[in-house]
């Protein structure tokens, strides 16, 4: 079994497939599924995987409690036959990462993703002696500040990461907020969803007339449905006119779901089903 994510080893990504499939999951043939990770460059590949059949499923970052939504990931369900059929919620924990022996007084630089950064903010407003440069991946971050040599730089990555190049941890926990979690997406090109399932995404395009959104939560308000999470975002090619990501309670097998589904797509322009899905069990 075959699963993607974005980065190399010791990235987040990656350590949330292992909290899903040994710690998360209350399926006990899930946790027994032998499973090999594989890290990819960049998205759209990793997707078009998913799609083809090459991946089982892979795991989709696409909400942070420090920096909101991930936008770039939720914008390319749009263009790829994937469905969300799980989540897991992973608590991040950002480590400041140095060469063995490296001392606070002797950091010019720090290396990470940009999420990453933003994360760390507090961290280095506090260090403005400190400069931070975008890398593209944080565990490989880990690997160029390793490889370079220098007591002079630094990285922003998971303590897996530290481990992995033999780095040494010199400020464990240095994101802004010790609640600090990401979202994660279980993606699939397989459609069934768990009979269990209780969390509905969903994304929609209003028609141009006013009071259109406010129609469309009336809906889920006249059926008693529970809106989680709602997200606009411009639609591509079409300048100043947007899209909505939209999370709910429920399954697509009631009634009521199903109802409101139906008076949704013919009040839209446009309607994906993105997937239905157990909430985490991760206690927030």
């Amino acid at each position: 079994m075959k699963i993607g994510y974005q980065g190399v080893r010791g990235s987040f990504s990656e350590a949330a497939i292992k909290l899903y499939f040994e710690q998360e999951s209350d399926d006990i043939e899930v946790k027994q599924l032998k499973y090999e990770t594989v890290g990819y460059s960049d998205f759209i590949t990793m997707l078009q995987d998913v799609d083809s059949g090459k991946l089982e499923c892979a795991f989709f970052p696409v909400e942070n409690t420090t920096t909101g939504i991930i936008a770039r990931t939720y914008d390319y369900f749009q263009y790829y036959n994937v469905y969300a059929i799980a989540e897991t919620v992973a608590r991040i924990r950002q480590n400041l990462i140095v060469i063995p022996g490296t001392k606070l007084e002797d950091i010019k630089t720090v290396y990470s993703h940009p999420e990453a950064l933003a994360q760390c903010s507090n961290f280095l407003r506090n260090n403005p002696g400190i400069k931070s440069v975008v890398y593209e991946d944080t565990a490989l971050a880990v690997e160029y500040v390793k490889n370079c040599g220098d007591r002079s730089k630094a990285a922003i990555a998971s303590e897996l990461a530290a481990e992995l190049n033999d780095m040494e941890i010199l400020i464990r926990s240095v994101q802004n907020n010790n609640s600090n979690m990401t979202r994660f997406l279980v993606i699939s090109s397989n459609n069934e969803y768990h009979p269990e399932a209780d969390k509905v995404s969903i994304y929609f395009v209003t028609r141009h007339i006013p009071g259109a959104l406010c129609h469309v939560l009336n809906i889920f308000a006249s059926f008693g449905i529970n809106v989680l999470k709602l997200e606009s975002r411009p639609i591509v090619g079409k300048a100043f006119e947007y899209c909505f990501y939209l999370d709910f309670t429920g399954n697509l097998n009631d009634p009521d779901v199903a109802e409101a589904l139906r008076r949704l797509k013919y009040d839209c322009l446009e309607l994906i089903i993105l997937g239905n899905y157990k909430t985490s069990q991760i206690a927030l």
